[in-house]
C-alpha cells in the first residue's frame, strides 16, 4: 500500500450495497428501465451483499445469469440461509450448507467471504457449536461471522473467546456499526424500522481472518455520514497497511442512496491511500452532485 507518495503494488478495498437491485435506483442511481441492474451496479461498486440467499437458494437459472453480469473483479458476499443459521443454529446443518454450496459453484471465482449470521439467541454457551461448525466448513470458500449475542462484543463475557477462535481457522468477524443510525433522526418510514429492527452493540474494530468486513448503518442524509467514519478510513488504512482485503458495506435506512454513500467512502480512502484501485466510472443517468455535497 502507498500512502502521501510511497510506492507499492496496487490495493484494493470493496464497497458495496446490501443488493444491486432497488426500485428507486432506476433514472436515480442506474439507466432508466435497465433489466441488467447487477451489470449497471457493477460500475457503481464493486461488492455487494447478498442478503436475498438467507431467504431461499436461488435457481441454477439465477446464479447463472448473476455469473454472466458480473465482471471478473466483482466480489459477492452472500449470506447462508436461514435454516442453516437460524433454524437450524448451525446443528445438523450438512445437507441445507452442501445444497447452498453447489447452487453457488457458477459464482464462488467472484465470491467473497460467504456471511454466517446469526440470531441474538445463539449467545456465549453455544460457541462450541460455532467452533465445531467452522472446523467442518470447505478451505475452498472464504467465511465471516456476525453475532448478534451481546456476549460476544465488550464487556461481554465472550468477545475474547470468538475472536480467538475465529482468528484461530482464519475466519472474518462481521463488524456492524450502527452508532450513525441510532444517532440520527427517526422519522421517515425506513428510520422508523431500522430503530426498531437494527442491532445496538458496542464496536470493538478487530481482524480476526484477511478481509475484515464493516457493515455501515448510516443516516438517510448523506452528509451526515462522513462524521461516523473517521475511525473507519484510519482502519482502512491500517488494515491495507498490513496486506488484508477489506469489505465495507455502507447502508441507509431506505438504501436509496447506498451505492452513492459507498461511492463516497471509498473516494475518501483514495484520498489518503495513493495506489488504491479507482472504482470503474459510474452508469448514471443524472448528476451525482445534486445528490451529496461536497467540500
Amino acid at each position: 500500500m502507498a500512502v502521501a507518495g510511497d510506492q507499492a503494488q496496487q490495493t484494493v478495498l470493496r464497497v458495496g450495497a446490501p443488493m444491486w437491485s432497488h426500485p428507486q435506483w432506476p433514472g436515480r442511481h442506474l439507466p432508466v428501465g435497465s433489466k441488467n441492474t447487477l451489470s449497471h451496479y457493477a460500475t457503481w461498486c464493486n461488492a455487494v451483499e447478498g442478503n436475498t440467499t438467507f431467504y431461499a437458494v436461488p435457481s441454477p437459472g439465477s446464479v447463472q445469469r448473476w455469473a454472466d453480469q458480473a465482471p471478473p473483479d466483482f466480489r459477492f458476499c452472500f449470506k447462508l440461509p436461514r435454516t442453516v443459521t437460524h433454524d437450524r443454529k448451525l446443528r445438523n446443518a450438512e445437507e441445507d450448507l452442501a445444497a447452498f454450496l453447489g447452487a453457488m459453484e457458477p459464482v464462488q471465482d467472484r465470491c467473497g467471504p460467504l456471511l454466517i449470521q446469526l440470531p441474538p439467541s445463539f449467545n456465549g454457551k453455544d460457541l462450541p457449536i460455532l467452533v465445531a461448525f467452522l472446523g467442518r466448513l470447505s478451505s475452498q470458500w472464504r467465511w465471516a461471522v456476525e453475532v448478534r449475542s451481546p456476549d460476544f462484543f465488550p464487556g461481554g463475557s465472550h468477545e475474547r473467546s470468538l475472536n480467538d477462535a475465529l482468528a484461530g481457522q482464519a475466519v472474518n468477524r462481521v463488524l456492524l456499526d450502527s452508532r450513525p443510525l441510532f444517532n440520527g433522526p427517526c422519522k421517515t418510514p425506513g428510520e422508523v424500522e431500522a430503530f426498531e429492527n437494527k442491532p445496538r452493540l458496542p464496536i470493538r474494530p478487530v481482524a480476526t481472518g484477511v478481509t475484515p468486513i464493516v457493515r455501515f448503518i448510516g443516516q438517510t442524509d448523506l452528509n451526515a455520514n462522513p462524521g461516523y467514519w473517521n475511525q473507519w478510513l484510519q482502519k482502512m488504512i491500517e488494515w491495507l497497511d498490513a496486506g488484508l482485503e477489506p469489505y465495507f458495506f455502507a447502508h441507509t435506512p431506505d438504501n436509496i442512496d447506498a451505492p452513492l454513500l459507498n461511492r463516497t467512502f471509498h473516494a475518501a480512502v483514495a484520498k489518503l491511500v495513493t495506489d488504491l484501485t479507482p472504482l470503474p466510472t459510474a452508469v448514471t443517468p443524472v448528476s451525482q452532485m445534486d445528490l451529496f455535497e461536497t467540500d
